[in-house]
C-alpha cells in the first residue's frame, strides 16, 4: 500500500512523527529517505517523543547507530549516509529487526539505500521539501500492520 501525506510544516512533521512514536509496535521497521535536509532527523526526533525517550535524538551520522532503551519501546537509529553496502553489512543491521540477539524495538534507518538486503517487513518513509512544506509518501510491505496514523490517512 502507497499512499502520500502533505505537511505544511514543522509542527506537521513533528505531529506526526509523535503520533507514529505512541501507536507504533515493537518490529516495526522504517526506511527513511529523502534528500539531505528533507526532514528525516526531524521525523525520528519527533518519534522518540512519542516513545517517551528524554534523551536528546541526534543524527548519528559519525556513531551509526544509536540506542534508546528508555521509552516505551526501544528505538535503534541508523545513520547510513556515510557508508557504503559492504560497510552497512558488517554492522549487522538484520540483527536489530531479527529480536534475536537485541531487544524488539522500533528501528528507524536513514538512507536504506545502502542497505544490500531489506527486511521483509517495512514501512517506508520518503520526505522531500516542496514551495510551502513537505510532501511525506510512505510505502508498508510485508504482513505487518500498517500504523493507525497512517491507515487513517
Amino acid at each position: 500500500m502507497t499512499s502520500s501525506l502533505w505537511l505544511p510544516n514543522l509542527q506537521a512533521t513533528q505531529a506526526l512523527g509523535v503520533t507514529l512514536g505512541e501507536t507504533l509496535s515493537p518490529g516495526t521497521v522504517i526506511l527513511l529517505t529523502g534528500d539531505l535536509g528533507s526532514g528525516k532527523t526531524t521525523l525520528i526526533q519527533s518519534l522518540g517523543q512519542g516513545l517517551g525517550i528524554t534523551d536528546v535524538i541526534v543524527s548519528p551520522t559519525f556513531t551509526l547507530i544509536q540506542e534508546y532503551p528508555e521509552g516505551r519501546v526501544p528505538l535503534y537509529h541508523f545513520d547510513l549516509y556515510r557508508l557504503t553496502p559492504p560497510e552497512v553489512a558488517e554492522l549487522h543491521p538484520e540483527l536489530y529487526w531479527q529480536g534475536t540477539e537485541i531487544p524488539l524495538g522500533i528501528v528507524a534507518i536513514e538512507w536504506p539505500e545502502q542497505l544490500s538486503q531489506w527486511p521483509s517487513d517495512y514501512l517506508q518513509l520518503r520526505l522531500s521539501h516542496r514551495d510551502n512544506g513537505r510532501q511525506l509518501d510512505w510505502h508498508h510491505q510485508g504482513k505487518g500492520n500498517i500504523p493507525p496514523p497512517l491507515l487513517s490517512l
